[in-house]
């Protein structure tokens, strides 16, 4: 694993915020050469640091109005069969394996709340699945 210094941390923080941002306005905040910037973004992607630089759209773009966590405690045995249903759905973006009180965290996206209604009560009566408790998303920062 690679260490990063504080100028390459610096460097990772403000194409966070603005991966559109000039090299040039990079090396200025960062008080170095426009080669330097370049030297190390370049040495950050061949590294595998920076995977690639995207767009972040707005919420109302991005996520559909309804967003939700599902707990799902899940007998041990019906567990596989519960993460594929899950994952089958088309509301349910992200599945996640946790420990401690739930065994699984279904990420829920819908248009609205009477959709959210039944698909919640569908993903309840799935087979092994011992216990839920949802929590709908209100905001969200990055």
């Amino acid at each position: 694993m690679r260490i990063l210094d504080a100028k390459d941390q610096g460097l990772l923080s403000m194409l966070r915020a603005d991966a559109r941002a000039s090299v040039a306005d990079l090396a200025k905040r960062l008080g170095v050469s426009r080669a330097t910037v370049q030297n190390r973004m370049q040495r950050l992607e061949n590294d595998g640091v920076i995977l690639g630089y995207t767009v972040k759209l707005s919420d109302e773009i991005e996520h559909p109005p309804v967003r939700a966590l599902m707990s799902i405690r899940a007998d041990s045995a019906s567990e596989a069969r519960v993460i594929a249903s899950l994952r089958g759905n088309p509301h349910v973006s992200t599945v996640h394996h946790t420990t401690g009180r739930w065994d699984l965290i279904a990420e829920i996206e819908t248009d609205s709340l009477s959709s959210f209604n039944k698909i919640v009560g569908a993903i309840r009566l799935f087979d092994g699945v011992a216990a839920t408790e949802t929590n709908l998303l209100l905001d969200s920062y990055d």
